[in-house]
């Protein structure tokens, strides 16, 4: 097995050996996502209303952060447009958002792809790693001039990115299959909102807001790519082409995080998308299978709130766990994905969390995870929830957009 290991960062023991066998996963209780803080049953849908926003107030405070309430301006610059993009099938544009407040602003870069033959397309909206011009050959997709995280297979160096690399990520976002099913794309680069490195948040959006005294409680850099997801919708909402109540937020790895945390925050999102999402993601934190909280708050200690620090080694402490995470985006729909060779994600706890989220659905008369038990390699289970694990690694593939396709067209197009 081949499993995906995170950069140590200075001060973290190197002894750290992370559990990948299923005998040695100590006994755990989950915390029960219908039974308010007080222990009284959540018992109608009026009920898990309040429960929803108990628990989203829970996660804000001991994990992610609180994020402002947006109250600057946005202006949109069109920087490209092709109105015969992949052979006449689709339009494309790359426009730029700036977002402005009290004297600071940052641009966010986004790539749109629309299937010219769908009048209201629903649109998968995510964040990508390296740049829209990955995603694209056209020379007129601009190559980010932010920083960037070093890549050695993709020859980036001195944390720049090039035009070396154009169109090299198209096959992780097959946006040709997309349009041809009627769907759009929205994506731009995620260190657009907020560049992936400890700087004491003094960068991206973070810095839209000078006045604000850090605290435990303050936003982390997942908390702000969430939050910048919800500006590109914003920008979204005012397009005829998009119908904007089928908006799926889509993200892999530290970005499938992000993509939940962003459905959790903003409703507008209708469905969700979580690919090899692992701690802090969709995986059982309790489990501490592969990657665990103390490992992840090391390695990247900006990702989450200074709060969700006291829980190392502590996750029984943990007042929630990420099952209720999917919880809170009942009854929308969700889907979950794993790699088999991916232990570090921890592919079982992922899809045990889809499976204890279940019963809000149930509540809600939504089916959500169809089987209690763990599929196959490579056989799909889709419900309101929907799961899988795929043969090979960490990464977001064709195989993976197949599901996730097929996942809208089972919601998208009743």
């Amino acid at each position: 097995m081949v499993a995906f290991f995170a950069p140590l960062a200075a001060g973290f023991s190197q002894n750290f050996i992370p559990n990948y066998e299923e005998d040695k996963v100590l006994s755990y209780t989950l915390p029960d996502p219908l039974l308010f803080e007080d222990g009284s049953k959540v018992g109608s849908v009026d009920d898990w209303k309040r429960r929803k926003a108990e628990l989203f107030r829970i996660f804000e405070k001991e994990m992610f952060g609180i994020a402002p309430v947006w109250d600057g301006r946005m202006q949109a610059v069109a920087l490209s447009t092709d109105e015969n993009a992949l052979g006449g099938k689709a339009v494309q544009r790359e426009v730029k958002l700036t977002l402005s407040r009290n004297g600071n602003q940052v641009d966010l870069v986004v790539l749109i792809i629309l299937p010219k033959d769908t009048p209201k397309a629903p649109v998968f909206v995510g964040l990508n790693f390296y740049g829209n011009h990955t995603l694209s050959l056209d020379p007129a997709v601009l190559v980010t001039e932010n920083w960037i995280r070093n890549n050695a297979d993709m020859g980036y160096e001195d944390n720049r990115a090039s035009d070396s690399n154009r169109g090299r990520r198209m096959r992780n976002w097959p946006v040709e299959e997309m349009v041809a099913r009627g769907y759009g794309l929205a994506t731009l680069y995620y260190g657009d909102i907020d560049p992936d490195y400890d700087d004491g948040f003094q960068n991206g959006v973070h810095a839209l807001y000078p006045e604000h005294v850090r605290n435990e409680f303050s936003w982390g850099s997942i908390s702000a790519w969430a939050w910048g997801l919800s500006r590109v919708v914003d920008f979204l909402e005012g397009l005829e082409a998009v119908d904007a109540d089928r908006l799926a937020v889509v993200g892999h790895s530290r970005l499938g995080k992000a993509a939940l945390w962003a459905a959790a925050m903003d409703s507008r999102f209708t469905m969700a998308i979580s690919n090899n999402s692992g701690c802090g993601g969709a995986a059982i934190s309790r489990r501490r299978f592969g990657e665990t909280i103390a490992r992840i708050n090391s390695s990247f200690p900006h990702w989450f709130n200074k709060r969700f620090h006291r829980y190392n080694d502590k996750e029984h402490e943990l007042p929630v766990d990420q099952h209720q995470l999917i919880s809170i985006l009942a009854p929308n729909p969700v889907y979950i994905a794993s790699g088999a060779e991916d232990l570090w994600a921890d592919p079982k706890g992922e899809f045990l969390a889809a499976v204890a989220a279940t019963p809000v659905y149930n509540l809600l008369g939504k089916e959500g995870m169809p089987t209690a038990v763990f599929p196959p390699v490579d056989h799909p289970v889709m419900g309101t929830l929907g799961y899988h694990v795929r043969t090979g690694g960490h990464g977001m593939l064709y195989y993976d957009w197949m599901q996730y396709l097929d996942f809208a067209d089972r919601h998208w197009k009743k």
